[in-house]
């Protein structure tokens, strides 16, 4: 049975998730990746372990723990309580600090690896031309890292369309409101829907498939470029 248009409530609000969490981790960890980067403070070890520490912990632990924070004892919760905002939990706004958290490695790790990549050099050679520091790193910096910035923004939009266990944990299930692509999934599976489910699965089967196509093309297109 094809999918109605209301089947597709959970495919555009995943996709709206996945678009602001995208634009969020680019703005936040692009300054983040480039102090990695430069690995000049003993915090660097230490502050690369938290950023990874998503991709080994367990969906559930960080979902709850999350769900913790943003509860009405949490820091998060009490903080937004003091201006009158109701918790985060089970909104939209909860999903997004989720996700953020969930998806922060696979955003700032492939920018990490471009800044890493082009070195301080041309940091220096544009100082020699009188560029301050912010203008080399927008006019330099940022074009000669570009087929990092462009995985990440295409990794980071990837995983968390993909996302299942955190935003089950913080926004639970509810339609209209919550319900993404994933947890869609589940329930038709749960209500021995396949047929609906096999719709959903075999959409997202192939966007992953082009996602990873796209970013081998890209990389390999780099690598030509580059001489390499």
């Amino acid at each position: 049975m094809p999918l109605t248009p209301a089947d597709l409530g959970p495919v555009w609000l995943s996709l709206r998730l996945a678009f602001v969490t995208t634009v969020f981790l680019l703005i936040l960890g692009m300054p983040l990746a480039w102090w990695l980067a430069q690995r000049k403070s003993v915090l660097c070890a230490p502050i690369s372990a938290i950023v990874t520490l998503p991709l080994v912990l367990p969906p559930s632990v960080l979902g709850f723990y999350v769900l913790v924070a943003l509860g009405p004892s949490g820091p998060i919760g009490a903080f937004t309580q003091l201006f009158g905002i109701e918790t985060l939990n089970f909104t939209f706004t909860g999903l997004v600090v989720g996700s953020v958290i969930y998806s922060l490695p696979f955003m700032v790790q492939p920018l990490q690896n471009a800044f890493e990549a082009v070195g301080t050099k041309p940091m220096e050679v544009a100082a020699t031309l009188r560029a301050g520091p912010l203008d080399a790193f927008f006019s330099v910096i940022l074009p000669m890292a570009r087929h990092g910035i462009l995985t990440g923004v295409l990794m980071t939009f990837a995983h968390t369309i993909g996302e299942f266990g955190v935003v089950l944990m913080i926004g639970g299930n509810i339609p209209g409101e919550t319900q993404v692509v994933s947890t869609e999934i589940f329930t038709y599976v749960e209500g021995m829907e396949y047929d609906k489910a096999h719709w959903l699965a075999g959409g997202m089967l192939v966007f992953s498939f082009f996602v990873l196509l796209s970013l081998t093309y890209f990389e390999r297109h780099g690598a030509v470029r580059s001489g390499r």
